[in-house]
Formats: C-alpha cells, structure tokens, sequence
C-alpha cells in the first residue's frame, strides 16, 4: 500500500439492526461518543443497520447525528472499509438475515469487521482450559443438565452459581448452596430484577430440580463453584476490565474498574443494584498497600492472557473485550466472563480512552489491509 493510502483516514461504519419504530437499534448515548470521538479525530463515521448495509454498492444509507439539532438523520454515506459490530442483542444476532451480513462482511474483499459476534459463557471456559495458564484461571463449570451432575457438584463445593450461558448483566444468575446441619439443606437464591431476591428452601432434590427447570425454561444454563471472593465492609467486589488494541494491533489494557455489590445481591452487576467503585480502595482494606499493587498488575497480565487465548481460539478478528475477573480472600485471581460487547465504562477517563482507539485499531486495520 503506497505512503499516501496508508495516511488516510477509513471510512468507519457502527453496525446495528434496523427498528421500525426508532429507526436503529443500540445505545444511542454510546453510539453519540463514537461520533462525537471520530469528528474529533477526523475520522468519516457513522451508523449502519444490517439492513441498509448493501455491500454491491458504492453509496448506502447510513445515520449521521447532529448536534446542533440533537438528532440522528439518514444520508447517503460511502460504503465503509471498516465496520465496528454493535449489534446489541444476541436474538438480533441470531437472526438469519442479520447472520448472513455479518457473513458477507467477515468474507467481503477489502471491508474490515472486528468483534463479530457475542460470546458464549460455556465455549469461552472450554477456550481457556485449553490452555495451562489459564486453564487455572477458571473456576470448576460444567453444564446444567441434570440432578445427576448437579447433586455431586453442589456436594463438592457446598455453594454453586448458576448462569444462562448467553447471559447479560447478571440476568438470570441464581446461587445454590447445601448445608447438611439444616432441616432443609438445599436453599436455591433467585435475583430477582431491581427487587428483592426470591429464596427457595427444600430437604427434596426433585424438588429442588423442578424449581431450578421453572427458573431456567429452555434457557442453556452453566454451572459453576461460588469462590469466596474478597469483600469491602461485608460486601463482595469483582473487578471489571476494559482490553483493546492499539494503533498498532496490540492487546492492551485501557482500565480496570470495580464493581461491588448491592446489599444482599448476589451479583455486582449494576443493572442488579451494583455500584462503580476504585479497585485500590477496595483491596487496600484486605490486602494492604503493597499487596495490592502486585495484584494490580497480576490482573493485567492475567487480563491480557485470557485475552489473548480467546482470540486465538475464536479464529476471528477482535478489537476489544471487557472481562469480569474476581479476587479470592488467598488473593488468588479468577476468570468469571468476558464481553465482546462491552458495556460503557462510567469511569471517565476509561471511557475517553475507550472511544479512541475504536478509532487508533480501526486505522491499523485498514493499513494492514485484508490478507
């Protein structure tokens, strides 16, 4: 590629679906930043739907925001070199005619997509125990299919977390613990949304199973040990890392964040009542000053692994990912789930770095060129 193309700029598309009533589909605040950030850098961007995106034609039809007007407007905008997937529910996802496109994409000559589709809870631990390292970064999970695996299990560990394996900010995610001094020693904890957690008691373990399948439907559950993590004035925290690449393609932390959990909930997502804390002043308190910046650091090397292992194994191109990783009361780190989605970081100076290397790996992209 000659100097001069090279020292362009792409044309940068947001992929979304289309929405008969609100024209797309997405966080319309993120999607404002990425605009916003791209005008800034001088990079052409705007937003796409899988519907508008026809990839035989020169110009298509893309959404442009004003802020003067403080609206989005369709124009007519060049087809872009480099697509940034935000496509934001996994049903959408799932659709044939969206999966067909995001296809197209991923084989079309010259245009670049990077975080194709959403994880799945069960193939990223299957990905990571492929691997030594960070096989010991996973906490035991099987799948949910039966009493027959679930008794032996919940046995073991004394306390287990259930989770849909295509779960989103703590939906869904039930606690099961067993202890055999009471009269009814299975006690199941369903979250309930925004409410108060809904607790089943029962000494029956068919019982307990038909509660369980009532919660979970058709729905792929995993199972998965409960780690006694770390906890900030009796509540548990996990620790929220934002990993991107850089202008030249390499894998890097933007941030890392906390996020402690609600009284009495059992997950720190916040959508369940979580809140966004500093990871320093939450492990100071257990680990002391010292202590915790070694695990500060532990955590981005133990971030950029695990990172690196899922690309490796997904075979498709990445540009970021958040993760959730935990700390036990050892100080030992655990893996619990990764996003390739990510949610805005609130932090701010995260989030500013976050909207610009979109940009910076986009750019590399385009340079590398597809090979």
């Amino acid at each position: 590629m000659s100097q001069l193309a090279s020292d362009q700029k792409p044309v940068i598309a947001v992929l979304t679906v289309h929405d008969e009533w609100t024209q797309f589909r997405g966080n319309r605040a993120n999607f404002r930043d990425i605009v916003r950030t791209g005008k800034e850098l001088d990079f052409p961007v705007y937003i796409v739907t899988t519907k508008d995106l026809k990839l035989s034609s020169h110009k298509i039809q893309g959404y442009v925001y004003s802020s003067e007007e403080k609206q989005w407007t369709k124009q007519w905008v060049p087809l872009p070199q480099v697509i940034y997937n935000r496509i934001p529910q996994r049903e959408d996802e799932r659709r044939p005619s969206v999966r067909r496109k995001i296809e197209e994409c991923i084989r079309h000559e010259s245009i670049q997509l990077f975080n194709p589709f959403f994880f799945n809870k069960w193939t990223l631990f299957d990905w990571l125990k492929k691997n030594r390292t960070t096989k010991a970064l996973v906490p035991d999970t099987k799948r949910l299919r039966s009493p027959k695996s679930l008794l032996p299990m919940l046995e073991q560990y004394g306390s287990l977390y259930l989770k849909p394996e295509s779960g989103k900010a703590g939906k869904g995610i039930m606690l099961l613990q067993f202890d055999e001094a009471e009269e009814r020693p299975y006690k199941l904890t369903i979250q309930g949304f925004r409410r108060k957690n809904v607790v089943y008691k029962t000494g029956k373990p068919l019982l307990l199973w038909k509660r369980i399948k009532a919660e979970t439907g058709r729905v792929p559950y995993i199972m998965q040990e409960s780690i006694e993590l770390a906890s900030y004035k009796g509540r548990h925290f996990d620790i929220r890392m934002l990993v991107q690449k850089t202008g030249k393609g390499i894998w890097t932390v933007t941030g890392i964040g906390a996020r402690l959990a609600g009284p009495r909930r059992i997950t720190t997502h916040v959508p369940q009542g979580g809140s966004v804390e500093d990871p320093e002043k939450l492990l100071v308190p257990t680990f002391g000053q010292e202590m915790t910046n070694v695990l500060m650091n532990r955590l981005k090397s133990s971030g950029l692994l695990i990172t690196k292992q899922i690309e490796k194994s997904a075979g498709y191109t990445l540009g970021e990912m958040s993760m959730d990783l935990g700390i036990d009361t050892e100080g030992k780190i655990w893996f619990f789930e990764a996003n390739a989605k990510p949610m805005k970081f609130d932090e701010p100076h995260i989030r500013k770095k976050s909207l610009e290397r979109i940009f910076q790996f986009s750019h590399y992209l385009y340079r590398q060129g597809k090979v």
